[in-house]
Order: C-alpha cells, then structure tokens, then sequence
C-alpha cells in the first residue's frame, strides 16, 4: 500500500491535481475536513464526538482525526495506496501517522510538495477569488495571514520529512499540465 501526503500553499493547485493523482495512482483521497463532515452524516462515534466538540466551538483534537484516519485505512478497499490531504499539520501528528503505518510494517511513501512563489500565491488566490467569489480570498491581509501560517505550520514538517528522505519538492510555476507531469514523474518512482 502507498501513503502520499500532498503539500502545498494555498493556491498551489493542490485541488486541481488531488483528483488526476488519485485517478492515476488508484487512490483514496484523504481530505480531513471532508472525513469530519463524512464521519459526522454518517453518525459514527468519532462522528459524533466531533459534531459535539465543533458545536461547542472547540477544535477536534489529533485523536480525533488520527481515528477517523486510521479507521478508512482500514476499511477502504480496492486502492494501491492513500493520499493525505491537509495531515498531517503537526509534527505530533505526522509521528502519531508514522506510529498508525508501523503497525501494520507500513510507512509514508513519499510527500508531494507543490511549490510556488510567496507573490504568485497571492496572484492566482485573487484570480480564484475573482472567478469563484470566493470572500475569503478577496482579502489581501487574510490571504497573507493565510500564506504566513502556512509558512510557519508546515516548515517544520518539510525538516522532518526531509530528514527521512520522503519529501519531494514540484515546481508548480507552469500549466496545469506542466505540473501535473512533474507530480506524475515523481509518483511513478514509487
């Protein structure tokens, strides 16, 4: 089974490339956010307890979310591997993802990281924001905040998989298809 974790900052194409990489590499695709509002519709127990601490305005901790992770890597059925999007944030959380792997003698194949220039993140978000109405976007102070947080949550992360040699940079300056081929020719690698 393969483990990829896709990085990037916001307006890298993270979306955009997401859905051809699980339809050419037959993956499962990981959203935390989509897992919470499935997990909470679908009523399950990890579900509920989330549902009851989002309505408190409380954040879902690790555990929460490592389950609910954990518990599709168990029941999904029919793929060659998982791609994890939007975990692991943490460095607490990327060790608990190497913990959950190591159970089963499994580990994370590689992170795809699709990079871009801090001033062509702002471009393309006041695009998207322009095209899709998109308020969040239209912000130049909150998209910086947004470009800042990345920087500091996710820097620490790109150490720690450097370190284990799993983290493997694309460039994400050029087409859609441009980029998609640089994604493509590191996946097959693995």
């Amino acid at each position: 089974m393969k483990y990829y974790i896709l990085f990037g900052p916001p307006g890298a194409g993270k979306g955009t490339q997401a859905s051809a990489m699980v339809e050419k590499f037959n993956l499962c695709h990981l959203s935390t956010g989509e897992l919470l509002r499935s997990e909470i519709a679908a009523g399950t127990q990890l579900g509920l307890q989330a549902k009851a601490l989002i309505e408190a305005g409380s954040l879902v901790p690790d555990e929460v979310v490592e389950g609910m992770i954990e518990s599709k890597f168990k029941s999904v059925q029919g793929v060659d591997g998982f791609l994890l999007d939007g975990f692991p944030r943490t460095i607490a959380q990327a060790e608990a993802l190497d913990s959950m792997l190591d159970k089963n003698g499994e580990k994370v194949t590689a992170v795809v990281s699709i990079m871009i220039p801090d001033e062509m993140i702002m471009e393309r978000i006041r695009h998207r924001a322009s095209i899709e109405g998109r308020a969040d976007d239209a912000k130049e102070e909150v998209v910086a905040n947004r470009i800042k947080t990345y920087h500091d949550k996710t820097e620490p992360l790109v150490d720690f998989y450097k370190a284990t040699d799993r983290y493997h940079e694309i460039d994400g300056v050029g087409t859609i298809d441009e980029v998609r081929s640089r994604i493509f020719e590191t996946m097959e690698k693995f």
